[in-house]
């Protein structure tokens, strides 16, 4: 997320109420996570383990829950709990506004699109044309929706990611300010989640069709001319690339890479990134030919044993 406008790190700071090292007037950009900074952003960072991840990424403030050696062109903002003050910024500069109409008088949509009844379309978003969203469709703040694409009932734009971090006393949610982006002539069918990035994009590429049930966690990029069948869910962080094709019941876990032209068949556990070009099958999932094969022989074994005696 980029700020409205360009920040000084002493501003920063005082928000947060916290201590820097850097320059007072040193310019912050806006706030991301790890796999979408870019210079001018603040990233967050509260495990040893992840410290130089983040000292040495794009982004060009690191907030942090202890005071290190600052890597030269940077600056650090120092915090005994960044999870709560990253929230704490994305609360100062992306603050939830409640919604008093159905349809908000902040949003954009294109000519000959229908809205049938019972829908929401909240604060700024943008539709395009010749769009139909079918009844009881929710589209939450910030969402853009491209040219000729078809929602049906039930779905949901843009709910929070599913993110969180262990307290002693529960769970502390990260706050999302990220947006979804529906690319045109895609389709969606009824009662599917699409979760809005943590702080960067959900994006469904050009063409792509889901099924019924589908779900797609934060931060999530599908490619082009995708087909997903129903009850798929699909991770956060996930890249899909363009003309995959994953049949009913697939799970995936987070921060893979599933490659061009891929399908994976139904009821697969994508554990791990895989190539394009493939079939594949199972839990934990292999080439479709391969773990066949497996499956021919494990029939095999009383056979074999009875040879054996």
């Amino acid at each position: 997320m980029k700020f409205p406008k360009i920040q000084s790190l002493k501003e920063i700071a005082k928000i947060i109420n916290s201590n820097y090292i850097g320059a007072d007037d040193f310019q912050v950009h806006g706030m991301n996570e790890i796999h979408v900074v870019t210079p001018g952003d603040i990233v967050f960072v509260d495990h040893p383990k992840y410290y130089d991840k983040a000292l040495q990424s794009a982004a060009t403030i690191v907030l942090i829950n202890k005071e290190v050696t600052c890597p030269e062109g940077k600056a650090l903002l120092i915090s005994d709990d960044p999870f709560r003050d990253f929230n704490t910024l994305t609360k100062h500069f992306r603050p939830f506004v409640a919604a008093n109409v159905s349809v908000a008088t902040s949003a954009t949509i294109g000519k000959n699109t229908i809205i049938q009844p019972n829908c929401f379309i909240g604060n700024n978003v943008t539709i395009g044309k010749n769009c139909l969203l079918h009844a009881n469709v929710i589209v939450y703040d910030n969402t853009i929706i491209g040219d000729n694409v078809t929602i049906h009932s039930g779905t949901v734009l843009g709910a929070d990611a599913f993110y969180y971090k262990k307290r002693p006393d529960g769970f502390d949610q990260l706050l999302s300010c990220g947006r979804v982006v529906i690319e045109n002539n895609v389709g969606i069918g009824a009662l599917c989640t699409i979760d809005k990035g943590v702080t960067g994009d959900t994006t469904i590429g050009e063409g792509t069709k889901l099924d019924n049930q589908v779900h797609v966690g934060h931060d999530t990029i599908i490619g082009k001319k995708c087909l997903i069948a129903s009850q798929t869910g699909i991770a956060g962080c996930v890249i899909i690339e363009d003309e995959v094709t994953l049949w009913g019941q697939v799970g995936t876990t987070s921060g893979i890479t599933i490659g061009t032209k891929a399908v994976i068949m139904g009821q697969t556990g994508v554990t791990k990134s895989v190539e394009g070009g493939k079939s594949y099958f199972g839990t934990p999932i292999q080439e479709s030919r391969e773990k066949l094969k497996q499956l021919a022989n494990v029939k095999r074994i009383p056979e074999i044993l009875e040879k054996l005696k």
